[in-house]
């Protein structure tokens, strides 16, 4: 496993190879002050600034080359301007010329993620090192990495692998590291406390048996917060079976869960000034002879009833109970994160979170961390008007809604059924997967929106640098 502690190190003067940034702008200003030799070999490779571009700068000796990589602001680097070159250069130091990484600190690790623990043979590539003079952005850029890397991690897993007792083993993990309690319901616990969660992994095997995974942490009097994510280890559809195609990612059906326990590791590591209480709902979308139908009819926790109108949409149904139990603990804010809907992907792609919130100020929030940390999310309206597509003759709402349209708007709607009037409350409907590579952001599992959460968390609660105390 990387340690991304060792790719940032304070800049105390080491030799390094240095990296010229330039744009378009500033490229001929910079170009004069070159030797000859750099000017013609860079005439000679045909150089040009466009963006995220780069060339080798040959030295006096053959060892004591430099790089020049342009961007699309010099003077503005965003999270992944360095990305691509973190990728490609090959092992050793570097520092940027005459100015500091910035965001793009967190670009240069998330290039070098690498997850390969089914490989029998992985590809070695040393360690690329930045060195920066801000000491001060090393350890929060390491820990929002580590937190993304869990993600990848997690939702890269096979589903054989990663059902919901590896869900809970994680989870674990990070209540004892952190000094939170973990409570995990299953059995017959879980099927009177939480029937929606057992009817939908009942049909599992054993040894994925569904089970609800809480951690709590934090001071009694601190601001209550819940943040939950949807733990569908493999999703088949139930009865409602998927097509082949449709099931092949569905390994990564736990990335809600992914999310919200990097967002508590993170909580928690950090010391942020608040009641924590992570749940997860993890359970496996299965076929058997007990798996749940459509046309049934379940009772949830809160105490309303749902008709199954499609088995394949079991991740609200989970969801549902978990949101319940965050509620009993009256928090103040309470933040869900799931890879709930087709709709979305289909209404914003892949890389664009739907955000949906009960609360203007929350959602502002949301998006200006969004913005800040380069973790776009795009809101989604949560409008009403769309409610009684849930409505179901026989029972107080179904699951599925009576129409093709607005998918991911009347799923939403389905969740705030399950929210405290007087809670805060966010929504994540996110893919959790790249299709493709972009330079930082591998093929795979991937943290979406989980930055733009924590960047809205350390400013609502942590009181550091804004005259409090540094809290215990």
């Amino acid at each position: 496993m990387t340690d991304y502690s060792d790719l940032i190190q304070p800049d105390k003067g080491q030799d390094a190879r240095a990296i010229h940034v330039v744009d378009k702008t500033s490229y001929d200003e910079w170009l004069k002050g070159r030797n000859a030799r750099e000017r013609a070999h860079l005439a000679a490779v045909g150089f040009k600034p466009d963006a995220f571009v780069h060339a080798i700068l040959p030295g006096d000796d053959p060892e004591r080359w430099a790089v020049v990589t342009t961007v699309a602001k010099a003077d503005a680097l965003s999270a992944w301007c360095l990305a691509k070159l973190a990728q490609i250069l090959p092992e050793g130091r570097y520092r940027l010329e005459g100015q500091q990484p910035g965001k793009a600190l967190f670009g240069w690790l998330s290039a070098q993620y690498r997850f390969d623990a089914y490989k029998s043979n992985p590809p070695v590539k040393g360690p690329r090192v930045l060195l920066t003079a801000d000491v001060g952005a090393i350890a929060p850029t390491v820990a929002e990495m580590r937190g993304v890397a869990l993600v990848r991690d997690l939702v890269n897993t096979p589903a054989a692998d990663m059902g919901p007792a590896a869900i809970e083993k994680a989870a674990e993990r990070i209540a004892k590291a952190h000094g939170g309690t973990l409570t995990v319901t299953k059995g017959e616990a879980l099927e009177q406390g939480y029937p929606m969660i057992h009817a939908v992994g009942r049909a599992a095997a054993k040894h994925h048996a569904p089970r609800l995974i809480e951690i709590v942490w934090g001071k009694e009097d601190h601001p209550r917060v819940a943040l939950v994510g949807k733990g569908i280890s493999f999703d088949s559809g139930g009865l409602d079976i998927k097509p082949a195609a449709g099931m092949r990612l569905m390994k990564k059906d736990m990335g809600g869960a992914a999310h919200a326990l990097a967002l508590a590791e993170l909580v928690m590591a950090s010391g942020l000034p608040v009641r924590l209480h992570c749940l997860v709902a993890a359970a496996e979308n299965a076929i058997s002879s007990d798996a749940f139908r459509p046309g049934d009819v379940l009772k949830s926790r809160k105490g309303l009833t749902v008709e199954i109108g499609n088995t394949d949409a079991e991740g609200r149904l989970v969801l549902g109970d978990a949101l319940a139990k965050a509620g009993e603990d009256k928090p103040e804010l309470i933040v869900d994160f799931a890879t709930l809907t087709g709709a979305a992907r289909v209404a914003l792609g892949p890389d664009l979170p739907a955000l949906y919130a009960n609360d203007d100020a929350l959602a502002d929030d949301l998006l200006r961390g969004g913005t800040d940390r380069d973790d776009p999310l795009w809101r989604m309206p949560l409008w009403d008007g769309y409610a009684d597509l849930l409505e179901t003759d026989i029972a107080d709402l179904g699951n599925a809604g009576s129409s093709a349209f607005a998918g991911s708007i009347t799923a939403a709607l389905f969740l705030k059924r399950f929210i405290p009037e007087d809670a805060a409350w966010a929504h994540f409907d996110t893919f959790a997967w790249r299709p493709s590579a972009k330079p930082g952001r591998p093929k795979g599992g991937a943290a979406l929106g989980l930055r733009a959460a924590w960047a809205m968390l350390q400013a609502r609660y942590d009181r550091r640098g804004k005259g409090g105390s540094d809290p215990a």
